[in-house]
């Protein structure tokens, strides 16, 4: 059986695969696209969060608050960015 941080590490090609083709449609609004890139950006800051919250507090970063929401700020602003670029995207569509 996969370990938990294999799974992980394994799912980050199947969504890789979908920013490459979602940027070579070229069909996806830009702030949509840039969200969706702002995701790796939680990834990235994650990890070694996480791994300082176990280091350090001896705790996983779920359960270390300060560190979580830190985290987690940035996974709310990739949503809120992806949720403004199709929102823009519909307006600019409806307007002629």
């Amino acid at each position: 059986m996969l370990s938990k941080e294999t799974l992980f590490a394994l799912s980050l090609f199947p969504y890789l695969g979908f920013l490459w083709f979602l940027t070579q449609s070229q069909q996806a609004p830009r702030l949509a696209l840039v969200g969706f890139y702002m995701t790796l950006v939680f990834v990235a800051v994650t990890i070694p969060v996480g791994i300082y919250a176990q280091q350090v507090y001896g705790q996983t970063l779920a359960n270390v608050d300060g560190l979580h929401g830190g985290a987690e700020v940035f996974l709310t602003l990739a949503n809120i960015l992806v949720v403004l670029g199709f929102r823009q995207a519909l307006h600019q569509q409806r307007t002629p």
